[in-house]
């Protein structure tokens, strides 16, 4: 459903649209026609989606993506039945753009290299969140069946143990294996550690099925068979993200900043650069980031009682490229490691400690983004200094140690 208000009449019009590309060029140049190819701001209750792709090319549009939590909150407060019915909803969309635009982010695309970035960068988390699923799935099973090798192998999601589990999903069907097989097995998938093999093949030998129901164990081994195959095409299509990242970034003129930053490393310098993105009028100052990033606490007062929390609505994958780079930069940055045991000696669990730090970096991060500098710890280090930090003694101490 859509709803539609022109500047010189008070009456709305609304209609239905398909969402299909036909569909869609139609009223977009049905619009563009009746309103002379003139601005037309819109908004739309997602920000992500085939719609919004759809009519992000058409450039008379103006897109004010609406948050949904947003809009569930007006209908709620206008409409307390809470009854569900899509021309109202339109109709929210269009007074939430006609009386609160300054409430709304205006979607403004960003450069091709950095949205091919921001894409691939996304996809890629995806695929990585589906693969501990599996993971998690295929450990399940194999505790129940084969718990040896949760012993035999560190991690599950290696080219070795998933061409094992492929071709001997049982421990009746490894222990049939002779140990010269193995062994040339091992060093075909580049597992070339003598003392591991050694320890693995006599372990192999030695154990005792964990359980003999035929059933569960000829249930749970065909499952596992389909578990490794997705997770071995998962890796693949890991790698090849990975390497696609790695070409869209080297020729990105700012990914040299993130780069330089301690702990990013080839994995969170893209997604951090995706972060920032290109559009340096986009954030006034690093406030914003932080608020909309999830990064800083919510602050709620109520007569003279306040309390702060943590900030559940905000893009989770942009809170976690920040969560996880300023959990790596402990072990990079001396400052960094101080600070962190300075939150963690005020009482501080991990994550709060780690979102702190993040919060402290984004302000450093904002100012390197803003003058196309790269990040020098030496340099801060200087500052602090400077500024008379009492992280400076800690730093000191750190370096000496």
């Amino acid at each position: 459903m859509w709803c539609l208000k022109s500047r010189d009449s008070a009456k709305r019009e609304s209609g239905e649209l398909k969402h299909t590309p036909e569909a869609v060029e139609t009223w977009v140049a049905q619009l563009c026609q009746r309103f002379g190819n003139r601005p037309i701001a819109m908004t739309l209750e997602q920000s992500r989606g085939s719609l919004v792709f759809m009519l992000a090319k058409y450039e008379p549009l103006r897109l004010f993506p609406v948050p949904s939590t947003m809009s569930a909150s007006m209908r709620k407060a206008l409409y307390p039945s809470g009854s569900k019915d899509d021309p109202r909803d339109a109709d929210v969309l269009l007074d939430l753009l006609l009386k609160h635009r300054n409430k709304l982010r205006r979607l403004s695309p960003d450069t091709e290299t950095t949205r091919r970035i921001q894409n691939l960068v996304e996809e890629r988390r995806k695929l990585v969140d589906e693969k501990t699923e599996h993971i998690n799935r295929l450990t399940s099973h194999l505790k129940i069946y084969f718990p040896q090798m949760l012993d035999w192998f560190e991690h599950l999601d290696t080219e070795l143990a998933c061409a094992l589990l492929e071709r001997w999903p049982t421990l009746e069907e490894l222990q049939r294996v002779s140990p010269a097989k193995l062994r040339t097995f091992f060093a075909k998938h580049h597992c070339r550690d003598h003392k591991l093999i050694e320890w693995r093949i006599p372990a192999i030998r030695q154990s005792i099925p964990a359980i003999r129901d035929r059933a569960v164990i000829e249930a749970k081994s065909a499952a596992v068979k389909v578990i490794v195959q997705l997770i071995r095409v998962l890796l693949e299509g890991i790698a090849d993200l990975d390497e696609r990242i790695e070409e869209a970034a080297a020729v990105h003129p700012d990914f040299f900043i993130f780069q330089s930053l301690p702990g990013a490393g080839p994995a969170l310098a893209p997604r951090l650069l995706a972060a920032f993105g290109s559009q340096r009028e986009r954030y006034r100052n690093a406030g914003e980031i932080q608020t909309y990033s999830g990064i800083a606490p919510v602050i709620e007062k109520s007569g003279k009682k306040q309390w702060i929390h943590f900030r559940w609505a905000c893009p989770k994958f942009l809170r976690q490229s920040f969560h996880e780079w300023a959990g790596h930069s402990i072990g990079y940055s001396i400052w960094a490691r101080a600070y962190y045991q300075q939150q963690r000696s005020k009482g501080a669990d991990h994550h709060a400690a780690v979102r702190a730090l993040a919060f402290k970096w984004i302000r450093i991060l904002f100012r390197c983004w803003k003058e196309r500098a790269a990040y020098d710890e030496s340099k801060y280090l200087a500052a602090l200094v400077r500024r008379g930090s009492h992280l400076v003694a800690v730093a000191a101490i750190a370096r000496t140690g």
